[in-house]
């Protein structure tokens, strides 16, 4: 039941952040916004989660765990309600951010619950529950997303989360107890390193989400917010090491598997968030797909992550940890590769055997990952460890994202004018269609058209090969993890 109960809020929380991409064209026509004014909805929400994340320790100290955890709950059930009633842009953003105030907290709170729970021996299977929400979520959001914008009303995205988030709420304050082991903290919140806090990793998730609309350091806004994050975070790191009771402990990296985890786990968000944007993208713009067969075509890869999920923590037995992460990060890149070699030609099972391998390698990753990243964390400090943990693979999806796009814009600009520099009366093949086209006019725009079209389909293959080469080249980090060993820090909790 502790199970079932924190699961409940963790798949509310993450399906809810990727459910709305596939909502926004709705919303702006009915909110009579822009695209670009829009995406405040999703970036809001972002940038609360990841103010919230690092916090997860201090604040399970200040309030306990099960008053944090259902207090979270709350203030996103009901942000949930209002953002299903809000009537204008300005009304909506501000409640996508309140709501994404108390999902980033249910996300490492959640995972840090079900670590101390389970004995030692079993936490591989706890970590493949918990990689059931946190993998397959993103993948399932466009899906139902697509289904509830085509065949009723965008409002109803959010309200779908009222009834699951009165159940997670009742039953967190029935079954969620607070650790022996958790003190409750008496110091006030240092808010000076906060606000250092908040502008650093703030501005730097602002610069992520929005840099290839402003068009990057073009944008003196851009440039403004680096400097204020690239600040912001030196000033916050120097200050929290410094402290001897700081509110985020990042002297967790000092443990050599949650340091190298962690940049293990940038590369497997740049992998999961980065390829969940852009191949909605690709089946939409190059395969002419709706939302609701753009997620059909993702679903696959949820469905064999799901399946993943349950082998891995069996396999981790035969073959250890390092090795089982080594293997999905190969299947990942090896399947990343082949969709490299999609074109506009492609169909449903051309792009199915790619996503099953992608799918499959996230619970190979994911569940032995995260086992080994905190093995070695005290259960003191659990909290604030799987706060930055999930801030990191947060920020690395943003990262990611943001690689991608960028990518994907500079390629194709470069494939476009390499293609129509081709598309000239000098090649025979361009003089003979113009030649015996009824109407030239016309045969010049589909010309115009065919060079977009293969321009955008390159520079997406050329994205998918670079998430290739970025989980092969991460490949040596594995070799940093400790291999887990059951201690009495690791040991499960007594429960008040």
């Amino acid at each position: 039941m502790l199970t079932f109960t924190v699961m409940l809020g963790l798949v509310m929380a993450i399906i809810d952040a990727s459910i709305v991409n596939v909502a926004l064209n709705d919303m702006a026509g009915n909110l009579g916004a822009s695209i670009d004014e829009i995406a405040w909805v999703a970036t809001g929400y972002i940038l609360a989660n990841v103010i919230v994340m690092p916090l997860n320790g201090w604040l399970t100290a200040k309030f306990g765990r099960r008053t944090f955890y259902a207090a979270s709950i709350a203030i996103f059930t009901i942000a949930s309600f209002f953002c299903g009633t809000s009537r204008s842009l300005t009304e909506i953003v501000i409640w996508r951010v309140v709501q994404g105030i108390g999902g980033g907290a249910l996300q490492p709170t959640a995972q840090s619950i079900l670590f101390e729970s389970y004995p030692p021996s079993k936490r591989p299977q706890a970590m493949a529950i918990f990689g059931l929400g946190a993998m397959v979520g993103p993948a399932i959001g466009p899906t139902l997303g697509g289904y509830i914008v085509q065949d009723y009303s965008w409002p109803l995205i959010f309200f779908i989360n009222l009834p699951i988030g009165i159940a997670a709420f009742l039953m967190t304050l029935r079954y969620v107890h607070n650790p022996s082991h958790i003190q409750r903290s008496t110091r006030g919140m240092d808010w000076i390193g906060l606000a250092a806090m908040m502008l650093g990793i703030g501005g730097l998730q602002y610069v992520l989400q929005r840099g290839q609309q402003e068009d990057w350091f073009s944008s003196s806004t851009i440039v403004a917010w680096t400097v204020i994050s690239a600040v912001g975070l030196t000033f916050f790191i120097v200050r929290e090491l410094r402290d001897s009771h700081p509110f985020v402990d990042l002297r967790v990296f000092r443990w050599r598997s949650f340091a190298a985890g962690n940049v293990i786990g940038i590369v497997a968000g740049f992998g999961l968030f980065g390829l969940n944007l852009i191949l909605p993208l690709f089946f939409q713009n190059v395969l002419n797909m709706g939302p609701w067969d753009a997620g059909m075509a993702l679903l696959p890869g949820a469905i064999a992550t799901a399946v993943s999920m349950v082998i891995a923590p069996r396999l981790l037995s035969i073959i250890g940890s390092r090795a089982s992460i080594i293997i999905g990060m190969v299947i990942f890149a090896l399947g990343s590769w082949w969709m490299g070699g999609l074109d506009q030609t492609a169909g449903y099972w051309n792009i199915f055997w790619p996503r099953v391998m992608q799918g499959l390698a996230l619970g190979f990753i994911f569940v032995p990952l995260t086992t080994v990243t905190l093995a070695e964390i005290p259960n003191s400090a659990m909290a604030g460890a799987t706060g930055i943990f999930t801030l990191v693979r947060q920020l690395g999806g943003g990262l990611g994202i943001a690689a991608l796009e960028l990518l994907i814009q500079r390629r194709q600009d470069f494939d476009q004018q390499l293609l129509a520099a081709n598309v000239t009366l000098s090649n025979p093949n361009v003089a003979q269609f113009l030649n015996t086209a009824a109407n030239k006019a016309q045969a010049l725009a589909y010309l115009g058209q065919q060079v977009t079209l293969n321009a955008t389909v390159l520079a997406y293959d050329y994205a998918f090969r670079i998430c290739a080469l970025v989980f092969a080249f991460a490949i040596p980090m594995v070799l940093l993890l400790r291999k887990p060993k059951a201690n009495k820090a690791a040991a499960p909790v007594h429960l008040e």
